[in-house]
């Protein structure tokens, strides 16, 4: 337990150093965001070195398995969808899509390692 917390310490005297004095602050130049009573949203920014974030969601029903494992019940879940996209260190544009849904999360971009298929 000492050491748990002698880590935590060390975590937070790190993250509270200074920061770099000579480092440009990245503006942010343009921002939306939409809140709607029904649970749907969506927001969306870009900052001034080319990182592009969206983020749309909804409420859904879906049927989930009951804890005691009785069977199912309808729960109300957040579905959403969005992407993100920057530059990576060597100039190359990075775009990644992704879903998360009662499926799972799944990302998709030219970027990402795939998975080689089975000859039947």
């Amino acid at each position: 337990m000492k050491v748990f917390f002698a880590v935590v310490l060390l975590v937070a005297a790190v993250s509270c150093a200074p920061q770099d004095p000579n480092a440009t602050p990245v503006p942010i130049v343009s921002q939306t965001s939409n809140l709607n009573p029904d649970g749907s949203f969506q927001y969306s920014y870009e900052s001034g070195n080319g990182i592009k974030v969206e983020d749309q969601g909804e409420l859904k029903v879906v049927e989930v398995p009951k804890e005691d494992g009785t069977g199912t019940q309808q729960a109300q879940v957040s579905v959403q969808k969005g992407s993100y996209s920057y530059n990576a260190p060597d100039g190359t544009p990075i775009t990644l899509q992704w879903t998360a849904d009662e499926n799972g999360f799944h990302a998709t971009g030219d970027h990402l390692p795939v998975a080689p298929v089975a000859n039947p």
